[in-house]
């Protein structure tokens, strides 16, 4: 059985004296009903991780005897996701397993298409369920940089806030003229003097594709058109294979 693991936020991180916080305190009592002497890991979702042993457990804490703690080296390029929202609770799906897959960030689109409207009083809401998704997943699956979700928001607003933050940036496009990823790396590789992105976003629409006009914003913003081939997927489907051939070409 792995070891169970808790998140402490990095503002609240202290090695040589760990506390959990109170909602990973109960968790790990009342609901994992773990005791002195249990083996616990401890990650602060920006790459450190600390080995501890429970010495006590009480009704509003777990006291910790703290172990050595261990650096995860970044991966070489940061792989974001512009995802515009999709229907149901496939949005919790593409945190999920974007934040397996090593999704450095997520900024939720509000697209033109997008079947799901959001109440403006909600999107803060709806961006701490997801970020509380990201911790999760990070639990699980023993990944230790937490990968921020944003506030959604417009392609307009989205392409303003974070344009500027990578090398690259890729939209999936269904529309004459995207290329296969290779070639598209190839390009870059031959107007950067053979040197790799070091950071990377790729923008996937909801079901129907971003409009023209969202792409033509794209496009006028620095975003390369990619083809995901002749197959039609659903934006969750296109969401995690993007990010896992990007992984497998930049990692």
């Amino acid at each position: 059985m792995a070891t169970p693991r808790f998140f402490i936020p990095p503002a609240q991180w202290n090695p040589e004296a760990p506390v959990m916080p109170p909602d990973e305190a109960r968790h790990c009592a009342l609901v994992l009903r773990l005791a002195a002497g249990s083996s616990v890991v401890l990650f602060n979702g920006e790459g450190e991780e600390q080995s501890a042993t429970i010495t006590e457990v009480t009704k509003r804490d777990v006291v910790l005897e703290p172990g050595p703690v261990t650096r995860t080296v970044p991966l070489a390029c940061r792989v974001a996701l512009g995802q515009a929202l999709p229907k149901g609770k496939n949005m919790e799906l593409i945190v999920q397993k974007g934040t397996e897959l090593g999704v450095s960030a997520v900024y939720p689109i509000i697209s033109d298409r997008a079947v799901v409207r959001v109440d403006a009083r909600d999107l803060d809401k709806k961006r701490d369920k997801w970020q509380r998704v990201a911790i999760e997943a990070c639990k699980q699956s023993g990944q230790n940089i937490l990968p921020k979700v944003a506030t959604p928001a417009s392609m307009e607003e989205t392409l303003a806030a974070a344009a500027k933050e990578f090398d690259l940036i890729i939209i999936a496009s269904l529309q004459p003229g995207a290329q296969p990823l290779k070639p598209l790396l190839a390009d870059y590789l031959e107007m950067h003097s053979g040197a790799m992105p070091k950071s990377v976003l790729v923008l996937i629409g909801p079901e129907g594709d971003f409009t023209p006009a969202e792409v033509n914003n794209a496009i006028a913003a620095g975003a390369r058109p990619m083809t995901l081939g002749p197959i039609i997927l659903r934006t969750e489907t296109a969401a995690l294979y993007s990010l896992s051939v990007l992984g497998h070409e930049l990692f």
